[in-house]
């Protein structure tokens, strides 16, 4: 919230609560610790850049080497979005933000699992990149490497031989979507690195943080205009306005400056933050994100720790309005019917669209975790359409479970969505490196059209496990085929994983599970030889 000193862990009281509810439900069949550790080791296995030290991902290599070099600037580091190897700002940017925000909220079980510092180490990895990526006050590049001709080849990205061309946008080209989320992105993760006690950095990223939101708010624009590449492949729908409102909260939170505040709510009604009533929430809609951390100001407020006026807590109370309504959406409750409700499978997991749906469902899972604790911590039930009575903060909390051990496994596949995680769980996931030789026992390179031809046509599972994975999930019937070629399934995403971090840490402490200390998973794995008749 928005104090500086923070805190890690969600009132004792506000615990109590919710186990209360949810303690009627069945006894965890889950081992969430266990989930835990492996989505924060999926990061690893994204990386781009030189690897350090301690890379626990051991098939992977250093990649990406001379990003940046044509332009004259070092953008060597970040994170691969998903099975490729173009490093989109926009998504990335997200994916620390969610990162950021679960450990916020959820670090107490995320330390008590002994993850901390490997969720550290995930938040810095990007932020360190965002860092070299703001070369000036008003210049921020946006991606690196081609869509179009990345998609054509199939190649490890210790072979990458397509286009590292790099995308900016700046004052001339404005980029306000991902220069704002940037800035959400580092405003978050500087809360975290001072809880941490690493001031320093803490500091430094709010430096930029601040810089790029009053680039991104003075210099309006479609990022997707300015660097047209990206279109096929994250277009802005919802145009930069949520972004600007979301970067405004985050800074708010981080400085408890009024300033950010009064920014965010004067401009709730003109940029649909009061007026936007959603049923997803993404890299690109923002709304649902911002309208349940404006409502997290109403339990600051009432504990003191933040002044509001009567006018600015209206405006609040409308921003929450809101974000009830995608709470109830999700759990099938709002009044009007499928109309006014997200879609589901008859298994019951959220069903937005059938290309990386586990993407809004993971999202889901992790905003109605966090808006359960703010109904324990006012004291309030749930309202759908305006009206009380429609559930309680357990009754919410539990549909967020019940959303997450649909991924872990407790659904008609009876497969785990979290790769690693469970005995069944995808084994052909679409990834190059995954599907690939391990660079670090076959040095030999992989040529463009050969990793199609060798690797990608093999029917046999990958060499390499994706741990941590969370890929994109069955379709709207809870089927699901394990293929490379299924693209729309099997490729994971970052920011499919990212919220579900803070997810299984609150899980983990309400089912009262022990965290166990576990074998890093190093193991070099024997490597197959290619064949393209298996």
């Amino acid at each position: 919230m928005s104090d500086v000193s923070g805190r890690f862990v969600v009132a004792a009281a506000v615990v109590a609560v919710s186990l209360a509810v949810v303690a009627t439900a069945a006894s965890a069949a889950h081992d969430y610790g266990d989930a835990l550790s492996k989505s924060l080791l999926y990061f690893e296995a994204q990386r781009s850049g030189r690897l350090p030290y301690n890379q626990r991902v051991r098939w992977r290599g250093h990649s990406g080497l001379t990003d940046g070099l044509e332009q004259g600037v070092d953008l060597v580091g970040g994170y691969y979005d998903a099975g490729d190897h173009v490093k989109f700002g926009l998504p990335m940017a997200f994916t620390v933000t969610l990162l950021s925000w679960g450990v916020l909220e959820y670090g107490d079980g995320v330390s008590a699992a002994g993850e901390l510092a490997h969720a550290l180490q995930a938040i810095k990895w990007g932020t360190d990149y965002f860092i070299k990526a703001h070369t000036a006050p008003n210049e921020l590049w946006a991606q690196v490497g081609d869509g179009d001709s990345d998609h054509y080849c199939w190649q490890r990205p210790e072979d990458m031989t397509t286009s590292r061309r790099a995308y900016k946008v700046d004052a001339e080209n404005p980029g306000s979507e991902v220069a704002a989320e940037t800035a959400a992105a580092l405003a978050a993760a500087s809360l975290v690195f001072r809880r941490s006690g690493d001031a320093h950095y803490a500091h430094l990223l709010l430096h930029h943080a601040q810089q790029l939101f009053e680039f991104a708010d003075k210099f309006r624009g479609r990022y997707d205009d300015s660097v047209e590449v990206v279109k096929n492949y994250y277009p802005s729908s919802s145009g930069y306005k949520d972004e600007l409102l979301w970067a405004a909260l985050w800074l708010h939170r981080a400085t408890s400056r009024r300033d950010y505040l009064e920014y965010a709510l004067a401009n709730a009604d003109e940029f649909g933050g009061t007026g936007w009533a959603v049923s997803e929430f993404s890299w690109d809609i923002k709304y649902a994100g911002l309208q349940v951390l404006a409502s997290e100001l109403l339990v600051e407020a009432k504990e003191r720790r933040l002044r509001l006026s009567p006018e600015e807590r209206a405006v609040v109370e409308q921003l929450r309005s809101k974000g009830e309504y995608y709470v109830c959406s999700c759990m099938n409750r709002n009044p009007g019917g499928a109309e006014h409700n997200a879609g589901r499978t008859p298994a019951g997991l959220l069903f937005i669209r059938p290309w990386n749906n586990l993407q809004y469902a993971s999202g889901a899972a992790f905003l109605l975790t966090v808006y359960s604790d703010v109904l324990s911590a006012l004291g309030e039930p749930l309202r759908c359409g305006g009206e009380e009575g429609a559930g309680e903060a357990g009754d919410v909390l539990a549909f967020a479970k019940s959303q997450a051990d649909y991924i872990l496994g407790s659904n008609p596949m009876r497969t785990s969505y979290l790769v690693g995680y469970g005995a069944a769980y995808p084994r052909r996931v679409h990834h190059r490196a995954a599907s690939s030789a391990s660079y670090r026992h076959d040095r030999d390179f992989i040529g463009c059209l050969q990793g199609f031809d060798s690797w990608y046509s093999a029917r046999r599972e990958n060499p390499h496990d994706l741990v941590g994975a969370v890929v994109g999930g069955p379709n709207g019937e809870d089927v699901f085929s394990d293929r490379r070629g299924a693209y729309m399934q099997t490729e994971a995403c970052t920011y499919n994983t990212a919220p579900m971090v803070g997810v299984f840490s609150k899980l983990m402490q309400l089912e009262g599970q022990q965290p166990q200390r576990r074998r890093p998973e190093t193991a070099e794995e024997t490597e197959p030889a290619p064949a393209e008749d298996l």
